[in-house]
């Protein structure tokens, strides 16, 4: 068994896997560029289908001229507890792939299996490094299709943004109760052996 916050595995697994959870509230201090590569490094080495890594990652950190323009292509709630964030990331995955041995295109039916891969390589790394990240779907899609130039052939899959775990009580007060690592589902709620 393995213990971290109030967290408890079931069975034995690295800490970080605990360790690992989603706050809105952030200290506000700037990302280092050497870390938030370090971060997208992790994310690179994903697995994914014939390694066609599928995933593209648009970013800013609060303290360049994007941070603005990223944070009004969160939606509205997102966007009161997210402006104490670091760095703020969109994940956009490649819908096509070419196949080993082959010139033509064809549709890829993992690109999003693979871009989740890869957030949680993100995700784990910046545990590892003391930083925290909370990703989320509630983002303008059309405006960064648009604002980001997103090409077609892509999807956009999520929000993710990255900072420094600040304190609870500058969140809105509805919030802080909400403001702990989120318990799991039991394994026998999730693992089915020998089908469902």
């Amino acid at each position: 068994m393995t213990e971290a916050n109030p967290r408890v595995a079931d069975h034995p697994v690295a800490k970080m896997f605990l360790d690992r959870w989603s706050p809105r509230s952030f200290t506000g201090e700037a990302m280092p560029q050497d870390v938030l590569f370090t971060i997208l490094e992790a994310a690179r080495w994903a697995p994914s289908s014939y390694n066609s890594q599928p995933w593209r990652f648009l970013y800013a950190t609060r303290d360049n001229a994007h941070w603005d323009k990223f944070l009004h292509l969160l939606n509205e709630f997102n966007q009161s507890w997210a402006k104490t964030a670091s760095a703020i990331i969109f994940v956009v995955s490649e819908t096509t792939m070419v196949m080993p041995g082959k010139d033509a295109r064809v549709p890829s039916h993992s690109h999003s299996f693979d871009a989740g891969a890869a957030w949680g390589a993100l995700a784990l790394q910046a545990t590892l490094l003391g930083w925290h990240t909370h990703a989320m779907i509630g983002i303008e899609f059309e405006k960064i299709k648009t604002e980001l130039k997103v090409p077609d052939g892509h999807r956009i899959e999520a929000g993710i943004v990255l900072g420094k775990l600040g304190p609870k009580d500058q969140l809105p007060e509805f919030l802080q109760a909400r403001e702990v690592p989120s318990p799991r589902k039991p394994l026998a709620d999730i693992a089915f052996e020998g089908g469902f």
